[in-house]
């Protein structure tokens, strides 16, 4: 696992900051970002793929939550792991159907924070790699004509050459030149692949 990555500690208790950053050393982390609000780490820290966030819930001025909330606005991919009290449990649910990648309850063992974290890297890191990958699909997008856009719409929804031909209003040969074309703009090694990369494009074409 990818130990030079950065942890973000957001806490406004210097105790549990503390406790918090002599661990995550003790573990072999060397990277470690402490912050006592969430504005101040707004204006300080600059996340990167593979980092990860440990944020309390509930802290003056702006809570885990709107601070969760801010991140998601400024599309900052960064693994968040909320840490709250029992009674807040459900706040944690919301943070995660906000797009955490976990919660952990006061009091939690060391073993249990360690293995959070290191979770939370490597779905970081997956985060990253399909927004990269959704930007390159897109950028191959715009390079497609107007015409070579439609023949891609017709191969996604299942339609043979002919209906495709019939559908454009031009002959089946070109369709099969156009497909050709698609295929190698995309970089698609197979159709299968190719309406993979489109549906996570959202490319939805009309029902037939």
């Amino acid at each position: 696992m990818r130990q030079a990555a950065t942890i973000f500690i957001v806490d406004d208790d210097d105790a549990i900051r503390d406790s918090l950053q002599l661990l995550l050393e003790a573990a072999g982390f060397r990277h470690i970002r402490v912050y006592d609000s969430s504005r101040r780490f707004l204006e300080a820290a600059t996340p990167q793929p593979g980092d990860c966030l440990l944020l309390d819930i509930r802290m003056p001025d702006m809570d885990g939550l709107e601070l969760q909330a801010e991140l998601n606005r400024r599309g900052t991919r960064l693994a968040v792991i909320i840490m709250t009290g029992h009674a807040d449990v459900p706040i944690a649910v919301r943070a995660m159907k906000a797009g955490a990648a976990d919660f952990i309850e006061k009091p939690f063992s060391e073993a249990l924070l360690l293995d959070a974290v290191r979770r939370a890297q490597a779905h970081s890191v997956e985060l990253s790699r399909q927004t990269e990958e959704a930007g390159e699909t897109l950028r191959r997008l715009s390079t497609l004509t107007a015409r070579e856009r439609d023949v891609l719409e017709g191969m996604v929804a299942g339609r043979p050459n002919k209906v495709i031909a019939y559908d454009l209003g031009i002959s089946p040969r070109t369709v099969e030149i156009h497909r050709a074309r698609v295929m190698d703009k995309m970089q698609a090694r197979s159709l299968s692949g190719l309406v993979r990369m489109a549906l996570a494009a959202g490319v939805a074409p009309e029902p037939h």
